[in-house]
């Protein structure tokens, strides 16, 4: 076969799918002549079809009706996509003002999936932070009383805790503000779990008259650095899975069902690919029974070497691959730096 057939029926292919994501109707070899510049015969397109149906890339649905992409011709197409649609300015701009608006890293990410659903009309998750690669960014120290002291602790994933600390004896100033520069000297910077490491010799090595203070308080930091709470998932426009319902032969119930349930979306989270890139699972490739009927997209989020989460959309397989990996990543992008610039 000739360089140029094969890059013709390659045409063929994308046209279809393109046709068929506008239309969810069966695609025949008249409406392409009509719609695309293929500058060849009628003839030529269905012996193209017929080859394309041979190879498992199409199929026909009824004898007499047009073409439609199977799974597989659907993965030939998104490994075909050499660069991502760009988005136009507009809706960089419309994007990012939305999502800085968030007042906090639940609401940023809240936010993001609120933004995801809306701009391709799909289910859409993210990820909360996974607290293992976050760091400990500030401890803040704040006498409430000469016996009382409210730690705050800030990590750089944002996740922002208080905690009372109770004293045996009364605290000046001075000790506070001291307490607060031994705390942030061994801390800052580091991991969590490197943070509750370095408590207790911190504690042996303190000066003597703020050691009482700095063995509550690393008491109370403890508890609040290894209480990871469990991975959660934000999720918004379940609905719109609604309008295309018929295209899940196994029924909507069970695809909400699974995202409901978390486990399945998360475990699918945790495996994302980079930062930057992004991961495009097809129908039958989903380890999933629940999903094997829907495509899931997603991408990370976070910093070079410290992927927080993850965050996509689960819809159907005639989704439009190019303008969804194309929101997505931007999204994450977008989330990244605003998470980085926090």
């Amino acid at each position: 076969m000739s360089t140029s057939t094969e890059a013709r029926r390659k045409e063929v292919l994308r046209a279809i799918i393109a046709d068929y994501i506008a239309s969810q109707e069966p695609v025949g070899s008249k409406s392409l002549l009509e719609r695309y510049h293929l500058g060849v015969s009628s003839a030529t397109i269905r012996n193209d079809m017929s080859v394309l149906e041979s190879e498992g890339l199409i199929a026909q649905q009824h004898a007499s009706s047009g073409r439609v992409p199977t799974q597989k011709g659907y993965r030939e197409f998104v490994d075909s996509l050499h660069e991502i649609k760009p988005l136009s300015a507009p809706e960089r701009r419309a994007m990012l003002t939305f999502l800085e608006g968030g007042v906090d890293l639940e609401d940023v990410l809240r936010r993001s999936v609120q933004l995801l659903a809306q701009i391709t009309k799909q289910a859409a998750v993210v990820q909360m932070p996974n607290l293992k690669v976050s760091r400990v960014k500030h401890c803040e120290v704040v006498e409430l009383s000469p016996r009382r002291l409210l730690l705050v602790l800030i990590t750089d994933s944002g996740r922002v805790d208080q905690r009372n600390v109770e004293l045996d004896g009364s605290i000046d100033p001075a000790q506070t503000h001291r307490l607060r520069d031994v705390l942030n000297n061994a801390l800052s910077g580091k991991t969590l779990a490197e943070a509750t490491a370095e408590l207790e010799p911190l504690v042996h090595e303190a000066a003597e008259d703020i050691r009482p203070y700095l063995r509550k308080a690393a008491t109370v930091l403890v508890e609040t650095l290894v209480e990871q709470p469990s991975d959660r998932l934000l999720m918004a426009g379940a609905s719109n899975l609604t309008r295309v319902a018929r295209e899940f032969p196994q029924g909507l119930p069970s695809i909400i069902e699974v995202l409901e349930e978390q486990v399945v979306v998360l475990k699918l989270l945790a495996r994302v690919p980079d930062l930057g890139n992004v991961s495009v699972v097809i129908g039958e490739e989903n380890e999933e029974n629940q999903l094997r009927q829907a495509s899931v997209v997603a991408t990370g989020y976070g910093s070079p070497g410290a992927t927080l989460g993850g965050l996509g959309v689960v819809g159907p397989t005639f989704m439009d691959y190019s303008g969804t990996m194309s929101k997505v990543s931007a999204v994450a992008r977008y989330v990244s730096e605003i998470l980085a610039g926090k």
